[in-house]
């Protein structure tokens, strides 16, 4: 008997029709073919359904294009077999443009819709698997720990957030997940061909709710940071495709989803090379959208990104965003996005990769950004013991709220970003790292840590090697604005400045004048010419 099912669905919303039938005797569901072949005037799909538990099963689909579409399902089972059905696909909501995508520059990234997505990322590896007893939380009186999370997010400018599918152990004394990924055999061992539909369904609530406040989940798949507790990251490789097999079949409908195979892959010792194409292979066949897929290293430890099956980088090197120029070095290596995952985090830690202010946090972002790529942010605050039970808090490991500073400024720099004409990279790549542009006639110089009381208006000639991006001309007039990325201000400077040739490089102001500056650090000139 099949389910009822909504009438209509949203442009890259999740259409998902339920069946019910018996599990054949002898044979494990999830070894259950099911796939349902979705047809429309403007195109025609096959995606895997999946076993939901009991005698459920579902197939979920994100329509492409509007209109109407049939349906007609495929498996062994004949209760399965050959279902039929239709819906209607209508216009998108406001807030909803699709899913993350490479754009036509295969450099940044954008929308299904081409609205400009800006990857201002923050982490917090274990936040969907926090302890829901109320006693072991930060959360405000009424919230659970996911709630609170999300609501420090919603109240944040941040676009994506890294997290983990399966949980990690960070503290021994904490309290155990409300429920695995794996069913148990009698033995108490883990059926490595048994999944758990129970806790996929947790995962994808949360999923769903970071969609609802506009943020990207990039979902980590596998990770070392097990420390045998559990035994996940030393399962065997057909039980990783299983798993990339169902949480395909299972998520990549949902918009906001991004793959990362593992945090700190090589970390995972249990693991040979051969596991990670094996899992790289099978989250890409399960995914039949092709969502945003890649895979993150240890410090400095740079994967083969050039591979064609990943779509960006996903990077763990803090060295390139410490100063000027070194972010567009990477960047020109591998000619793909580049998100720098890990820089080091905002905190208060006692180990070296976690107590930087959040000045500096900020900092290593807009240098990220200057150069044309892209950094991913977190904190970790340590709070006091939990009611006695040996472990703490911070918002890397488990979400909660909010502790440090940088975050309070992401959504001006948001705004900052909304704001380009087009993404950043180097105007004069390798001889002026201070200087972006971002369109024709607009430039971002950022000045980062220095002081001054001035700048004296220069810039690169030439504006990039876009052909689209004409040199300045002589007499052409700017404006310019002095942003103050910290406290978060933009003051106009009174001055309109004219362009004159001081060599084949570069432009000064005819009268030679500069921009007085409040005589600040982490200062960002915006320099726009006007008619």
């Amino acid at each position: 008997a099949k389910a009822p099912a909504v009438a209509e669905v949203e442009r890259w919303g999740c259409y998902e029709v339920a069946f019910m039938a018996d599990v054949p005797a002898g044979r494990n569901p999830f070894d259950v073919q099911l796939t349902a072949t979705f047809c429309s005037s403007a195109d025609t799909m096959t995606v895997a359904g999946f076993y939901d538990g009991g005698e459920a099963w579902k197939v979920r689909f994100m329509p492409s294009a509007e209109g109407d579409w049939t349906y007609t399902t495929s498996s062994e089972i004949v209760a399965l077999d050959g279902q039929c059905g239709t819906f209607c696909c209508i216009a998108p909501s406001a807030n909803n443009h699709g899913p993350v995508m490479v754009d036509s520059t295969g450099l940044h990234f954008c929308y299904a819709d081409g609205t400009r997505y800006w990857p201002i990322g923050t982490t917090s590896y274990d936040w969907m698997h926090a302890s829901s007893d109320p006693s072991v939380s930060v959360a405000d009186a009424g919230l659970t720990m996911q709630q609170q999370t999300l609501k420090s997010l919603a109240e944040s400018g941040f676009t994506k957030i890294r997290s983990l599918l399966m949980p990690q152990n960070f503290n021994p004394k904490y309290p155990e997940p409300d429920e695995y990924p794996f069913e148990r055999k009698a033995d108490g061992t883990w059926d490595w061909t048994r999944l758990n539909p129970r806790y996929f369904d947790h995962v994808e609530a949360c999923t769903r709710a970071l969609a609802d406040i506009g943020i990207e989940q990039d979902l980590i798949l596998f990770h070392p940071y097990d420390g045998g507790r559990w035994g996940f990251s030393a399962m065997p490789i057909e039980a990783g495709r299983l798993l990339c097999r169902y949480v395909g079949a299972r998520m990549s409908s949902l918009r906001n989803v991004w793959w990362s195979l593992a945090n700190e892959y090589d970390l995972v010792k249990e693991q040979p090379a051969e596991a990670w194409d094996a899992w790289t292979d099978a989250i890409i066949a399960a995914d039949s959208y092709r969502h945003l897929v890649s895979i993150h290293s240890y410090t400095a430890q740079y994967y083969s990104y050039w591979d064609e099956r990943y779509t960006h980088c996903s990077i763990q090197d803090q060295a390139p965003v410490e100063d000027f120029g070194r972010a567009a070095i990477v960047r020109n290596i591998y000619r793909k996005p580049v998100v720098f995952d890990e820089v080091l985090y905002e905190g208060d830690l006692d180990v070296r990769w976690g107590n930087l202010s959040g000045q500096e946090e900020l900092f290593r972002m807009y240098q990220a950004l200057i150069a044309g790529t892209y950094c991913t942010h977190s904190e970790c605050y340590l709070l006091g013991d939990v009611d006695g039970l040996g472990f703490r808090y911070n918002f890397l490991a488990v979400g909660g709220k909010w502790q440090g500073t940088m975050w309070a400024r992401t959504k001006f720099l948001k705004q900052l970003l909304d704001d380009l004409p087009q993404p950043m990279y180097l105007a004069d790549s390798s001889w002026d790292p201070h200087t972006s542009a971002a369109g024709p006639g607009y430039y971002m110089v950022y000045l980062g840590k220095e002081v001054a009381d001035q700048w004296r208006f220069d810039l690169p000639t030439r504006n990039g090697r876009n052909p689209a991006y004409p040199k300045i001309a002589e007499g052409e007039r700017f404006k310019v604005e002095i942003i103050d990325t910290w406290n978060m201000t933009i003051t106009p400077c009174p001055t309109i400045f004219e362009a004159v040739a001081q060599d084949n490089y570069r432009t000064i102001d005819r009268k030679n004048r500069s921009v007085r500056l409040p005589q600040l650090p982490y200062l960002l000139l915006r320099i726009k010419r006007v008619e």
